[in-house]
C-alpha cells in the first residue's frame, strides 16, 4: 500500500512539473506582452533617460554617452530581458561598466529611477518586481567598487 501511495506521489509530481514546464515555456514571453512589447520598452527607457536627465547625482554617469546609441541599446537589452524578440549583441555590463566607479548608492539611485520611470509608464508592480528579478543579476557586474 505504501509503495502504491509513493509510485502515485511520483507520477503526481511528475505530472505537476511537465505542466509546469511546458506553462513556463508557452508564457515566457509573457512579460514582454505585458509591458507592452516593443512599444512599451520603448516608452519605459524613453520615461528612464527622462529621469536620469533631471538626476543631477547620475547624469555625470552618462556625460560621455551618446542618447541615442544609450536608448537603442538599452531597448535591446531590456527587450531580450524581458524574453522579446529582440537579441542583445552590445558591450558586456562589464565592459560597458569597467572604469565608471560606480559605486552601491548609485547603482541603487538608477534602480530607483528605473522604478520611477516603470510607474511613469504605468508598468503593474508584478511586472516591475520581474523586471528587477532579471536585472539584478547583472549588480556584480555594474558595481565595481
Amino acid at each position: 500500500m505504501i509503495k502504491y501511495v509513493y509510485g502515485l506521489l511520483i507520477v503526481l509530481v511528475l505530472q505537476l512539473c511537465l505542466g509546469c514546464s511546458s506553462k513556463n515555456v508557452a508564457q515566457s514571453d509573457q512579460l514582454y506582452y505585458d509591458i507592452g512589447a516593443h512599444q512599451g520598452i520603448e516608452k519605459l527607457v524613453d520615461a528612464f533617460v527622462q529621469r536620469i536627465v533631471k538626476d543631477k547625482a547620475i547624469l555625470p554617469y552618462f556625460a560621455k554617452s551618446s542618447v541615442k546609441h544609450f536608448k537603442q541599446g538599452f531597448i535591446n537589452h531590456l527587450c531580450g530581458v524581458v524574453n522579446g524578440p529582440c537579441k542583445y549583441n552590445g558591450d558586456s555590463m562589464i565592459d560597458i561598466h569597467t572604469g565608471m566607479n560606480i559605486n552601491e548608492a548609485d547603482f541603487n539611485r538608477v534602480v530607483e529611477l528605473l522604478i520611477e520611470a516603470m510607474e511613469d509608464v504605468d508598468i503593474s508592480y508584478q511586472s516591475q518586481n520581474k523586471i528587477l528579478v532579471k536585472l539584478a543579476v547583472l549588480r556584480p557586474e555594474i558595481i565595481k567598487i
